[in-house]
């Protein structure tokens, strides 16, 4: 039988932020990666491009220290030493009962509870690893058309005629996933008429490092802190709504903005740049098929509300890196459907479980029913004064819970 060509080992799918880190986990496995993505490295890192930031738990931080990325990243991470949540509703203010997570109650976590990094600059860290691997290419921009299965590899066909071999599929092309289409997998899929606003604040006083949850009735007020006396606003509102505030000038915005924000931070105003994101949720029937494996949102989406949606992408990555660096190990086909499925068993519940736990806190929260109200307010009041549940919940929002990939432990795969 004539020999195999390969062009790599994996053909991955989706130049974002899950599948820039999937190629350099994969990559510190010992395997060969040619990342395929639709828009080049300079329209990615502009500032108008994503003005989103992320909280990256501890063990995605630790994943990052694992990959050689931490020392780049620390100087513009933000660490999250204090977690306040409360519901109120506009006029009259927060509740006085909420829940407020403090670092120093767990031992192990000197530095917080994760870090706060802008989405921008993480992108940028990650090329500039890529570009320094020998085990990594990447091509873009470039369309996928076909990616076609057999006994051996796969076949990866982009705009143009051009033919890539692999041994395996990677596809992390986000929601709207044409792999996952392509391959016959179907989601649950559904939207929650929300969209989430998101702008930086400049604010007057130091934050101190305390994240802020507010519950209104629209949707959830997120006040993250960043580096310096900024903030990440995301605020959700029913979509019309939100496209409503978005439309509004400046002045008018800041208002509006003001009116949720408060005073704690003196005197705020939101910078020149704002985004607006529908929110949805899906969750894919499969993570694999014939030569093919799901990552991040193409994956699943879940709602904002906690700001897990990477971290769990991130952990798809180290999960399935891992995967493939012990079968290969082994002498397995790192393609062969039978190794894929140990990734699907290992992070489908962990998905499955956040899924159902952010969708239930923005069906919960979003409203404004009274009985509801004074519930969730009780609830928190009562999970703030039990030290073991406070503590569990905090391990929790940290990425310390489950059964942790060893890249999010900081160990090497090798």
């Amino acid at each position: 039988m004539r020999p195999q060509h390969f062009d790599a080992e994996i053909i991955l799918v989706g130049g974002g932020l899950v599948g820039l880190t999937m190629a350099c986990a994969i990559a510190h496995a010992g395997l060969s990666v040619i990342i395929l993505d639709t828009l080049d490295r300079s329209t990615s890192e502009l500032a108008a491009f994503d003005g989103r930031v992320s909280a990256l738990g501890r063990s995605s931080c630790r994943l990052m220290s694992a990959l050689g990325l931490w020392p780049h990243l620390v100087d513009h991470a933000q660490p999250i030493l204090d977690i306040l949540v409360s519901d109120g509703r506009l006029p009259g203010g927060p509740s006085p009962l909420g829940l407020h997570f403090d670092h120093k109650e767990l031992e192990r976590f000197p530095e917080g509870l994760g870090h706060i990094i802008e989405n921008r600059r993480l992108r940028m860290v990650l090329h500039e690893a890529i570009a320094a691997n020998d085990r990594i290419s990447i091509r873009a921009p470039v369309t996928v058309m076909s990616a076609v299965p057999d006994g051996f590899g796969i076949t990866v066909t982009l705009a143009g005629g051009e033919v890539l071999r692999g041994r395996l599929c990677v596809a992390a092309d986000g929601r709207w996933s044409m792999l996952r289409q392509a391959a016959g997998i179907k989601c649950a899929a559904w939207s929650y008429g929300q969209a989430g606003i998101v702008t930086t604040v400049l604010h007057e006083l130091p934050h101190h490092g305390v994240a802020h949850e507010y519950f209104l009735p629209g949707g959830p007020f997120a006040i993250l802190p960043m580096t310096g006396n900024r903030c990440s606003l995301v605020w959700t509102e029913p979509a019309k709504i939100a496209r409503a505030l978005m439309a509004l000038g400046k002045g008018d915005f800041d208002a509006e903005m003001r009116r949720r924000f408060g005073s704690h931070l003196g005197s705020a105003s939101t910078d020149d740049q704002r985004f607006l994101y529908p929110i949805g949720f899906h969750h894919a029937h499969s993570y694999v098929a014939e030569r093919l494996a799901l990552a991040g949102d193409a994956a699943h989406t879940i709602h904002p509300i906690a700001g897990q949606g990477l971290n769990l992408g991130l952990r798809d990555a180290a999960a399935l890196a891992e995967v493939l660096a012990d079968a290969r190990r082994l002498g397995l086909d790192i393609g062969a459907l039978t190794v894929l499925e140990r990734y699907q068993q290992w992070r489908r519940f962990d998905n499955v479980a956040l899924s159902v736990v952010t969708d239930a806190l923005n069906r919960l929260f979003s409203n404004d029913i009274a009985p509801l109200r004074l519930v969730r307010d009780l609830g928190m009041e009562i999970v703030g004064r039990t030290g073991p549940l406070r503590r569990l919940l905090m391990r929790h929002a940290a990425g310390e819970s489950g059964e942790l990939p060893r890249l999010l432990k900081g160990e090497a795969l090798y």
